[in-house]
């Protein structure tokens, strides 16, 4: 009986520290998420509203001329509904204490990571539905510095808003950087603020031009031709909206070998656009650079 309390107690403090271990992966390992709205839906909510507003357009008066220029707020409003994610850990009793390894650290990181990458890869698929589905680029192509800079003269001719950003493969990125002058200088350029930097370090390669950051993530697949599909974009191109935190629940199993403990970790949430015009895919080639 004294085991089984000792057992009970280990068990909600370990949970606790792999609830605490899980978050704290999920908030650092995520680039796109960072990089793009977030909202947290209210507490018994289970839709997310977007509005969208046009654009208004000013006319000439003269002194005594009445003002006949009738404007239109044009709102417009989508909705998305969140949907559950989630997974389950079997420790057993026999592994528990059989050795000094800290299995709930060790699961709360997997499960961190896990639910980091399902996000990200949920961002990284709306890339390619921007800019009504065009792309930037094309296969085969080195994502150059004349390439990023022609991508960028469009953004800011399309309006696509300020504080734009460019989030590619790695090895996409890399080829930029070789063009790039900061590249082998020793010049330090900081992360823009805005984003974390806590959270972006890891991810930030420098700048393109000022105010235009350059991010890489690895979770952006290849085709077989090694080609990527990253995109530029404006905050507000697309989101992430949550509800609630991460949930977790407990159950004991008998009838696993001696007994085991089964931890479930769930959280709810939907990827989304939120403006189609404030992004657009960039499509170039990803291929691993030469070492030797």
């Amino acid at each position: 009986m004294a085991v089984q309390g000792s057992t009970t107690g280990l068990l909600e403090n370990a949970a606790l520290e792999m609830i605490i271990k899980a978050r704290y992966t999920a908030e650092h390992a995520a680039p796109c998420v960072q990089l793009f709205e977030q909202a947290t839906l209210k507490p018994g909510a289970d839709t997310y509203i977007i509005p969208k507003v046009g654009q208004m357009t000013l006319m000439g008066i003269a002194e005594r001329e009445e003002n006949t220029n009738e404007q239109d707020i044009g709102m417009t409003t989508n909705s998305v509904q969140t949907s559950i994610v989630g997974a389950k850990v079997v420790l057993t009793d026999f592994l528990l204490r059989s050795t000094t390894q800290d299995y709930f650290a060790i699961t709360g990181r997997q499960l961190g990571d896990a639910r980091a990458r399902k996000e990200d890869e949920d961002m990284i698929a709306l890339f390619s539905a921007l800019n009504g589905g065009t792309t930037w680029g094309s296969a085969g192509t080195a994502l150059t510095a004349a390439m990023a800079v022609g991508c960028l003269s469009r953004a800011r001719t399309n309006k696509f808003g300020g504080k734009v950003f460019i989030i590619h493969h790695p090895n996409a990125i890399s080829r930029l950087k070789r063009d790039l002058s900061t590249v082998g200088s020793g010049q330090i350029v900081a992360i823009p603020k805005g984003p974390s930097a806590e959270a972006l370090e890891d991810f930030f390669s420098g700048m393109l031009a000022p105010g235009v950051p350059l991010y890489e993530d690895g979770n952006i697949t290849r085709d077989a031709s090694d080609d990527a599909i990253g995109c530029i974009a404006n905050r507000g191109a697309l989101g992430i909206c949550r509800s609630g935190g991460l949930r977790r629940a407990k159950e004991r199993k008998e009838g696993i070998g001696e007994g085991a403990w089964v931890l479930y970790l769930t959280a709810r949430y939907v990827t989304f656009e939120i403006d189609d015009t404030r992004g657009a895919p960039m499509t170039y080639d990803a291929v691993d650079p030469a070492t030797s």
